[in-house]
């Protein structure tokens, strides 16, 4: 009898709570339950939202609340890299994931001199990069295995 009480207080109080509060409780919310203002920003991502996980899809809604104040050139780089990642396969996702995980735990110091690298290989032309190593680039040598004494 205290259970099923229990279980009538925690639904009406489910059904006072406001939609917003009752849509964190669940999670985010999916794509046919954003605003307006959120769709035209998420647009690209339209097509995988139902599928993102909650935290993904709470990072891409704190980043369409931020939209509305950021620069037009921010805009416009947050939509160039918003349409890219909406064509990476999920394997490109998880591994572009991973890499700046990765990046995340250099040393800023080394950080910096891996972006002087990268700024070198995009000053290089594309027709170029494949053939020729970057100025710091590692060369591998690979040496025969060393064999004991075969008598």
């Amino acid at each position: 009898m205290a259970a099923g009480r229990f279980a009538v207080l925690i639904a009406a109080l489910w059904l006072a709570m406001p939609v917003d509060a009752a849509v964190t409780a669940i999670g985010a919310p999916r794509w046919q339950a954003l605003s307006s203002g959120q769709k035209e920003v998420l647009a690209p991502l339209a097509d995988d939202w139902n599928d993102l996980d909650d935290v993904q899809r709470q990072r891409w809604l704190g980043m369409a609340d931020r939209y509305p104040r950021l620069t037009p050139e921010e805009q416009a780089r947050i939509r160039a890299r918003m349409r890219d990642w909406a064509t990476l396969k999920p394997e490109q996702r998880a591994r572009a994931r991973d890499q700046y995980r990765t990046l995340r735990n250099i040393p800023p110091d080394r950080r910096e001199s891996l972006q002087e690298l990268w700024q070198h290989y995009q000053s290089i032309p594309p027709e170029e990069r494949q053939l020729k190593p970057g100025p710091r680039a590692p060369r591998i040598i690979q040496q025969p295995p060393v064999r004991g004494n075969q008598e």
